[in-house]
């Protein structure tokens, strides 16, 4: 186990290009394995979470090689000629692994054992079994198949109708996969649109997907098409830089190569909404926008934030709370129940974490009401092995007065391996 410091002082500013999209790297890996042909992906992430769904379609038959760190070469063997695992897949800490797996697993005509780590096991899995279980695959698992160890018997689905109250993309994920194997139209419907890389690579590899408001519908292809694609860099993993460039003042940072997609970019919104000085353009759009964003510091003003914020934003909720931290005025953000469970209870850790900083913060059940101060205390903190905790607090660290310590660092391998060092090469030390 390790601990980093930051120590006062400590100011980063210059230009990164952050680490291959977590999400499009998970999807790929998935959609390439169920494609006919060879498909080479560049740019991938060669996380923790998404090395295991690259282990997971490996123990399904598919063959993936490694080009390099961050380029994968995969013989797609098609919808139909996945291999019956011979033991339990493992998805260690990746809820994507897990859920997206569930819905490939209902296409197959033979059983699939899912589990994960300590952390999966507390992870609710119902939302994904329920619908999968209404298209006729057979789901075991834990308290009516609501938790890891899983078991998934599929084949015969039939398409449904799903509403996803929660605005899940993995829930429409798994969904949507499921409906490449059903015999009609499967159609998804949401409160607020989630993020749609799985549609927009469906549709790029030949499925034919229907958009009407914030439904989709996927008519079952015949087969799917290999793809060459490079996945842009993650903006969930860039948020961490831009937030560094708003607290401080005169600063700039610069992300490049980033993905810009509007389902994903409810972060920088927030950035502008609290004042901070962006800038942004977009250099490509190929299937995926994506493009530059400089940050320069600024006063920052508290805000508030709605449950139709949070799709959009669902994995920078921990930064935006260190950003309201150090805001003038208050900040309150409701509606974010899943921070719940997650890989941790995010709104109780970063609770702790920003009290331990001696920052005012009143908890409640879906969100948080911040006080905002002009600097952080020290202290130590907890990473609880969260990777988006760890990052956060970094970043808090920026604008405290004495020490922060970060217990438990090395999670950040979860999403981020290089984060450490991109830290240090900011700040140049």
């Amino acid at each position: 186990m390790s601990t980093f410091e930051i120590k006062p002082g400590t100011a980063l500013e210059g230009s990164i290009t952050p680490p291959g999209d977590k999400s499009i790297s998970h999807r790929l890996v998935f959609l390439a394995a169920l494609a006919e042909g060879r498909s080479r992906i560049r740019g991938f992430l060669s996380s923790d979470d998404c090395m295991r769904t690259v282990n997971v379609m490996r123990e399904l038959g598919v063959c993936i090689s490694e080009k390099r760190k961050d380029e994968l070469e995969i013989l797609g063997v098609g919808l139909h000629s996945l291999k019956s695992p011979a033991k339990v897949l493992y998805t260690g800490n990746s809820g994507t692994t897990t859920r997206m797996l569930m819905g490939i697993s209902a296409g197959q005509k033979f059983r699939t054992v899912i589990d994960g780590d300590e952390s999966i096991r507390k992870r609710p899995m119902k939302r994904i079994s329920e619908p999968l279980s209404r298209m006729g695959a057979v789901i075991r698992g834990r308290e009516d198949g609501n938790f890891t160890p899983i078991s998934v018997e599929g084949g015969g689905l039939k398409p449904i109708f799903c509403y996803n109250k929660l605005s899940s993309a993995q829930v429409k994920s798994a969904v949507l996969i499921a409906g490449l194997y059903a015999n009609g139209v499967t159609e998804i419907e949401e409160p607020f649109p989630s993020r749609d890389h799985t549609e927009r690579l469906l549709e790029r590899m030949g499925a034919e997907i229907v958009r009407k408001g914030n439904a989709v519908a996927i008519l079952p292809p015949r087969k799917l098409n290999p793809i060459e694609a490079t996945v842009p860099g993650d903006i969930s993993s860039a948020a961490f830089w831009l937030a560094a460039g708003a607290v401080q003042s005169g600063k700039s940072i610069a992300v490049e190569g980033v993905g810009l997609n509007p389902t994903r970019t409810g972060f920088i919104k927030v950035l502008s909404k609290m004042g901070a000085d962006i800038q942004m353009k977009i250099c490509s759009d190929d299937s995926e926008p994506v493009g530059i964003v400089t940050v320069t510091g600024n006063n920052l003003v508290g805000i508030s934030i709605q449950k139709d914020d949070i799709p959009s934003l669902i994995d920078e909720i921990p930064l935006i709370m260190v950003l309201g931290s150090l805001a003038n005025g208050r900040t309150i953000i409701r509606g974010a129940s899943e921070l719940r469970v997650k890989e941790t209870d995010r709104i109780q850790a970063m609770v702790k974490n920003l009290r331990t900083l001696g920052v005012a913060v009143k908890e409640y059940p879906d969100g948080v009401e911040i006080e905002g101060r002009s600097g952080l205390d020290g202290g130590e903190v907890e990473s609880f092995t969260d990777h988006r905790m760890a990052m956060s607090m970094a970043i808090a660290g920026l604008r405290a007065k004495s020490p922060v310590k970060i217990k438990n660092s090395e999670c950040v391998d979860i999403s981020y391996p290089e984060f450490f060092t991109d830290f240090r090469k900011l700040a140049k030390i």
